[in-house]
């Protein structure tokens, strides 16, 4: 079978059927990132209690 020069694929078809199978792949790993990123932000903030040492501390 020979190539003809005249013929022009404008779309993939397969590539368009693949996008639902991946976009909501994408939006599970998206949520995931955020909330890995939300719960390192909040572990990374110093305690109030943390930061000052109390009368109890020094008495032992």
């Amino acid at each position: 079978m020979t190539e003809h020069p005249d013929i022009v694929f404008l779309a993939d078809h397969s590539v368009l059927l693949a996008i639902p199978a991946f976009l909501p792949a994408f939006i599970v790993a998206g949520v995931v990132v955020y909330i890995a990123m939300k719960d390192r932000r909040k572990r990374d903030r110093p305690h109030s209690e943390a930061t000052a040492p109390t009368d109890q501390d020094k008495s032992a």
